[in-house]
């Protein structure tokens, strides 16, 4: 485990370095495990976009080591579902195994809940006073992470389904097609006064907005050569 994360200060990069023990993860390692320090593999200050790769437990806390006060008004998470534990899908309309790396690896729901409880708590320290989170999951993992968030005090403020309309099939025929995933939203904690655009929704929908969304596939975008004058658009 690295025991430091080198940080840059501008638009709120990482500065500092992060505390040098990590909370343990399930096996002793991380599912964010990196064999260096938090990484900025992309950037575009323009849009205020800053992308790291490294172990996610320490770059909570080198983020709140600078924000104690909270840094982020909403966050969306998409934790491990753990999921790779030798079974199959189908992808492609073939057959193939479920292996996304160690960190995907289930160690029992006893350790698994542990690291949902340490990645949560930091998220909810670098959470403004009235920020949100999403978390997305299958009921591999959703189950434990909605617990978690009523032992840290989050207030739930609504769980969505999300409806995959073409989904791969189940091929031992041995249950239901796995549909749908459940995002789970929730305040900071009880005194949190979350925002939610009740009015600029309903006027798309027509109608108050339900909590099953169905979500189909993007249209295929045209591709464009890359040109030294092409610029993108932070609206793109």
């Amino acid at each position: 485990m690295p025991k430091k994360a080198t940080r840059r200060s501008e638009r709120g990069r990482i500065t500092r370095p992060a505390p040098a023990k990590p909370a343990a993860h399930p096996d002793g390692d991380s599912p964010n495990d990196a064999s260096s320090p938090p990484n900025l593999v992309y950037h575009d200050d323009a849009c205020g976009v800053w992308l790291y790769h490294g172990n996610c437990l320490e770059l909570l806390d080198a983020i709140y080591a600078e924000y104690p006060g909270g840094r982020f008004d909403m966050i969306f998470a998409d934790p491990p579902y753990f999921l790779s534990n030798g079974g199959i899908t189908c992808h492609g309309g073939k057959m193939v195994k479920v292996d996304k790396g160690a960190w995907d690896k289930s160690r029992g729901p006893e350790l698994n809940h542990e690291f949902n409880l340490e990645w949560l708590r930091r998220c909810q320290r670098v959470l403004k006073p009235n920020g949100t989170i999403w978390v997305s999951g299958t009921h591999h993992v959703i189950l434990s992470i909605g617990y978690a968030m009523q032992q840290l005090g989050f207030k739930i403020l609504n769980d969505i389904t999300w409806e995959k309309p073409n989904p791969p099939p189940n091929l031992s025929c041995r249950y239901f097609t796995h549909s749908t995933e459940t995002v789970i939203w929730t305040a900071r904690n009880e005194k949190s006064k979350h925002l939610f655009n009740y009015q600029e929704m309903k006027s798309v929908t027509g109608k108050q907005m339900k909590t099953v969304w169905r979500f189909y596939p993007p249209p295929p975008r045209k591709k464009f050569r890359q040109t030294p004058h092409a610029e993108a658009s932070c609206a793109d």
